[in-house]
């Protein structure tokens, strides 16, 4: 009806008859107040006079105001908590397994430390006493052989060919130095080395007398000191001017159970050897060698250097068990390793501050190869009233000794075979 009514009216805009269109009254040069407070740049970028159309219904997306996302966003109810339940049985069950492993890969390797540890017997070999000497920037440990029967029974004494003596003495003398860098080095030190005796009322002797338990002596306080572990340690570190950081001591038991422990260690001799004082009959070349073998192996002097050739086959000896104990199918395998382990700390005596991590280390250290040497040897004289003795060759083992406190490799000319 507006239309009608303004058809002639000159001040309108003429667009009247156009359907769906309608004005609002005011400047048209201007956008009104409508279009300025909500399309004022549309509607300033249109064309005075040009209609406006609204868009269909269909093209308007409807509005929706934002959603507040909560915890349980996602989650489908099936109204009796089936799937919820499922969800907290895989958590319990994750984490059941996750404390399982944590106990097998924590507790269970601790526990099995502990109770190893606990099996090794402990002496009191390193001992302080006025001028010991300090500290060397190396570490060495003292590896001693004893003939202690302890563990055997008459069986095995027949078939290790052993005897019988009572109390303990030592055969096998070894130092394991482990300079700063460099590989390892084992030592033998001939058990007639000439030395001065910590023993009180006794002069210079053997060395392995001062390891003789049968040999005692009272002190200024009255304090009666016989021999052993702490007189043998004192006994090289004042002839040596090397201190000791560890003690290792087994006996011929415990040296069978180990060698059978780890399979067997092949050794390949040059000749043939029969000894029947040693229980020791083989032939030359490569072979497997059992604890029993074994044993009279680095026991035997029946060898023309004797002594000499005695040392040099137990360091080659010691040498290769360290190897084979050390290799990846011995220390992977729980039948190997276990065995390893039970007759080591059942046979091995230790000093009271050393612990199976001690021991561990030596192992992985001689992992990489090990030189071997021996003190040099200078005289061998025979002396009254103690026999045929072994006198360092003083310029050599002063070498070999100062590199050892230095913490260096032990050079090539003081090397001895």
């Amino acid at each position: 009806m507006a239309d009608r009514r303004h058809r002639d009216d000159p001040g309108l805009t003429g667009e009247h008859d156009r359907g769906g269109v309608f004005r609002r009254a005011g400047d048209p040069g201007k956008p009104d107040e409508f279009e300025r407070l909500y399309r004022s740049r549309e509607s300033e970028q249109r064309v005075v006079g040009e209609t406006r159309r609204l868009p269909p219904a269909d093209r308007v997306p409807p509005h929706r105001p934002p959603r507040r996302r909560t915890h349980a966003e996602g989650r489908e109810y099936d109204g009796r908590g089936i799937k919820r339940r499922a969800r907290e049985q895989r958590k319990r069950r994750f984490r059941t397994t996750a404390i399982i492993l944590l106990v097998v890969l924590l507790v269970a390797p601790t526990s099995f430390y502990l109770w190893a540890n606990s099996r090794l017997e402990r002496v009191d070999a390193l001992q302080d006493y006025d001028g010991r000497p300090d500290r060397a920037r190396g570490t060495t440990y003292m590896i001693v052989g004893s003939d202690s029967r302890d563990g055997l029974d008459d069986d095995q004494i027949r078939e290790l060919s052993t005897g019988r003596a009572e109390g303990r003495r030592t055969d096998t003398i070894m130092i394991l130095y482990m300079p700063r860098d460099g590989d390892p080095t084992i030592v033998s030190v001939p058990r007639d080395s000439y030395v001065p005796m910590p023993i009180p009322g006794y002069a210079d002797n053997k060395i392995n007398t001062a390891f003789a338990d049968s040999v005692c002596g009272t002190d200024e306080e009255g304090e009666e000191i016989c021999g052993g572990p702490a007189p043998l340690v004192e006994a090289f570190e004042r002839a040596s001017g090397v201190r000791i950081d560890h003690y290792v001591e087994i006996g011929m038991g415990g040296f069978v159970d180990l060698v059978d422990a780890v399979g067997g260690v092949e050794m390949c001799p040059e000749e043939p050897m029969e000894d029947p004082k040693a229980g020791l009959d083989i032939e030359a070349g490569c072979q497997e060698m059992d604890g029993g073998t074994a044993l009279g192996y680095v026991r035997t002097r029946a060898t023309p250097r004797a002594d000499l050739d005695r040392i040099q086959r137990q360091r080659e000896f010691f040498s290769a068990l360290i190897q084979k104990a050390s290799a990846p199918s011995t220390m992977f395998n729980p039948f190997r390793a276990v065995p390893l382990v039970t007759a080591g700390t059942d046979t091995f005596m230790v000093d009271e501050g050393d612990k199976l991590r001690h021991l561990a280390s030596m192992l992985m250290a001689m992992r990489g190869g090990t030189q071997t040497t021996a003190v040099p040897v200078g005289e061998t004289p025979t002396l009254d009233g103690v026999g045929s003795v072994v006198l360092w060759d003083q310029a050599r083992s002063e070498m070999m000794f100062d590199a050892m406190r230095e913490g260096e490799p032990i050079p090539e000319e003081a090397m001895q075979d």
